[in-house]
């Protein structure tokens, strides 16, 4: 059973719940226990690294996206005390997702003769413009808007500019409790990037691919690591608890973190 889904986006980046909305979702999932990890992003109203909001744990936390060397990988740090060279970079990062989200805007515009409504503000990314898309004439939803524009590979993508692994790495442990790789098995190569877990505290074992995956080598690197076991739906909707920790995996997560 879930009671701890640790990996949350809400409307402060790309998801659609407000931090306000978090507990009753929550409540509905049968969870307990939650952590905001909006992209590149502190949320602004969370001040401490854990609150206490209408009967639910809400730890702070972040999803910040790292350059490898061998392709992006994306981190998870929990339980933040905000440092200055983090809020720094954070700035900077955001200042570059809302030129990018602008030029990448003026790109499907000019290709398929529409007119997006997007609010080019700090936590603005990819899914805002897919949104968009799909709301506007152009032909198609929001996959198809990823699919055929602004996916990697899309006539109308944009890189962004992201820290290397041990920047990224150095300024979350820093401010944070405790720091994980996530979703290992997404990436093109799950054995690279589970490679950096030799110098992380935590990986998201439980996390739902939407298909069948073999976690053998994630529970490898755990093993050989010690690493502590997080997990999350990923969740940029309303629904929670899809994936998470159990009640003793929270235990284990909660006592190295020091909640």
């Amino acid at each position: 059973m879930v009671v701890a889904d640790l990996h949350v986006h809400t409307t402060n980046s790309d998801g659609t719940l407000e931090l306000d909305e978090v507990s009753a979702a929550a409540h509905e999932a049968g969870v307990s226990v939650v952590a905001i990890t909006d992209h590149d992003r502190l949320h602004p109203d969370l001040p401490t690294p854990v609150a206490h909001l209408d009967g639910v744990t809400v730890v702070h936390g972040i999803e910040l996206r790292v350059d490898a060397g061998d392709g992006h990988l994306d981190l998870l740090g929990y339980a933040v005390r905000p440092t200055d060279a983090l809020v720094a970079k954070l700035d900077r990062l955001q200042t570059d997702r809302v030129e990018r989200a602008r030029r990448m805007v003026e790109l499907v515009e000019e290709r398929e003769g529409v007119a997006l409504d997007v609010s080019f503000e700090p936590g603005v990314g990819r899914p805002h413009v897919a949104r968009a898309i799909a709301e506007s004439d152009a032909p198609y939803d929001v996959q198809g808007a990823f699919d055929h524009l602004i996916g990697d590979d899309g006539p109308c993508y944009v890189p962004r500019s992201v820290p290397d692994f041990e920047t990224g790495r150095d300024l979350l442990s820093a401010a944070c409790g405790l720091v994980g790789l996530a979703h290992p098995l997404r990436y093109d190569d799950p054995a690279a990037a589970l490679a950096h877990c030799a110098t992380l505290d935590a990986v998201e074992y439980h996390y739902d691919y939407g298909r069948e995956v073999d976690r053998r080598p994630v529970a490898r690197a755990i093993e050989e690591h010690g690493l502590v076991v997080t997990g999350g739906s990923d969740a940029h909707g309303r629904t929670l608890g899809r994936a998470g920790l159990d009640r003793e995996e929270y235990r284990a997560f909660r006592d190295r973190v020091r909640l």
